[in-house]
């Protein structure tokens, strides 16, 4: 986890707009963690994470659908709203492209304001959103209007702290470096809190030379899937600001799902799984059930 200090980061006088701030500002390298549900967010927060992704991937698939903005925003925003309800951390939301163009971002970005997320990511691709890790050449907006966006973002917020970070699918698009860099000043200068770089490489290399080349002008985020093998002390030292983890409590949950499925399938019965899965106590605990009784004793006839 992140060393920046308990203070800036645990003060729940702070908004969650605040404590991502000072994740994404802070000289340590921080974590976050993806969620796509309540359940997933208070895992997240209960193993210590100070920050949540809510990955778009991750909530469409959990919906049964593609990750194509075939969940609309407001059925995302339902899920957002639970995942506030449960985690009591900071949560950044994958915005992807904002919905549309810079009125969907405003409308958008109004109302995670006021269910409480810290912050949205949204990427210069065009809508309908395509996922970065399929096909090749995919088409991304112009500068001028994703710019457009990053300004629309930080105009409608109603928390100063909720933070905008501009997502930059050059390099995944294979647009090039210098199409990155070219991108990265022209959102940094609309407004942009930090700067998402994104690569498909299995090796960290372009992410490094991207990193060195922008040094220090604003804080720069990470997703590492595909270059997950790079030791982490590598970024720490580069000077990258925050590590997203970005899919993987969704692929874990598929794969036990389908095992235990499957196993009970097979075996048309659930005695050899009792001991290897969550008890429906602790499924309770995390859903605070006791919280209830207590309740009940207050608000309920003493009969």
């Amino acid at each position: 986890m992140s060393n920046t200090s308990v203070e800036s980061n645990t003060n729940l006088t702070l908004s969650a707009a605040a404590r991502l701030r000072a994740l994404l500002q802070s000289k340590d390298l921080s974590f976050l963690m993806e969620a796509h549900n309540g359940l997933t967010a208070r895992v997240v927060a209960e193993e210590g994470f100070e920050g949540i992704w809510a990955s778009g991937l991750s909530i469409s698939s959990s919906l049964g659908v593609r990750d194509r903005n075939e969940a609309s925003w407001t059925q995302v925003l339902e899920v957002l709203e639970f995942m506030v309800d449960s985690a009591g951390i900071p949560i950044l939301v994958d915005g992807d492209t904002g919905h549309g163009d810079f009125n969907n971002v405003r409308r958008f970005v109004r109302k995670l304001c006021q269910r409480g997320l810290a912050g949205v990511c949204i990427e210069d691709k065009q809508f309908p959103k395509t996922n970065s890790f399929l096909s090749e050449k995919q088409p991304l907006v112009s500068i001028e209007e994703f710019a457009g966006k990053i300004r629309a973002a930080q105009d409608a917020k109603t928390d100063d702290n909720f933070n905008v970070v501009a997502r930059i699918e050059a390099l995944i698009s294979g647009h090039g470096m210098p199409e990155a860099i070219k991108r990265a000043e022209a959102y940094h200068a609309a407004g942009a809190d930090a700067i998402l770089i994104h690569s498909k490489r299995s090796t960290a290399s372009e992410i490094l030379e991207f990193k060195e080349i922008w040094g220090d002008r604003g804080p720069v985020v990470i997703v590492p899937t595909k270059y997950s093998s790079t030791p982490t002390e590598v970024f720490a030292k580069a000077g990258f600001s925050t590590i997203i983890w970005a899919n993987h409590n969704l692929r874990a949950s598929l794969s036990a799902v389908r095992a235990t499925t499957r196993q009970i399938y097979n075996d048309r019965s659930v005695a050899a799984l009792e001991s290897e899965i969550a008890t429906v106590e602790e499924v309770f605990r995390m859903v605070e059930t006791a919280e209830i009784d207590e309740a009940s004793k207050r608000y309920l006839p003493a009969n």
